[in-house]
């Protein structure tokens, strides 16, 4: 049986940490400089933040599912 790489999956949640930090700052200072009104700013941003997180999401998926089951309760 293979043993979890605990240090791949820090990674990757570190790496998706980063990105979500950057697309919040992104959003803040496009609303800073009025880009994008208050109240439409959730809509274009989640679909944009979705379309780039799910290939993201679908990579970590992957790399999860294969090292044998993620959850590493014992």
């Amino acid at each position: 049986m293979a043993t979890p790489n605990y240090g791949y999956e820090k990674r990757q949640r570190e790496l998706e940490k980063k990105r979500k930090k950057e697309d919040k700052a992104r959003a803040k200072a496009d609303r800073k400089a009025g880009l994008v009104p208050e109240g439409e700013g959730q809509g274009p941003e989640e679909a944009d933040g979705a379309a780039h997180g799910g290939d993201a999401a679908d990579a970590g998926s992957a790399g999860e599912g294969g090292d044998g089951g993620g959850d590493g309760g014992d």
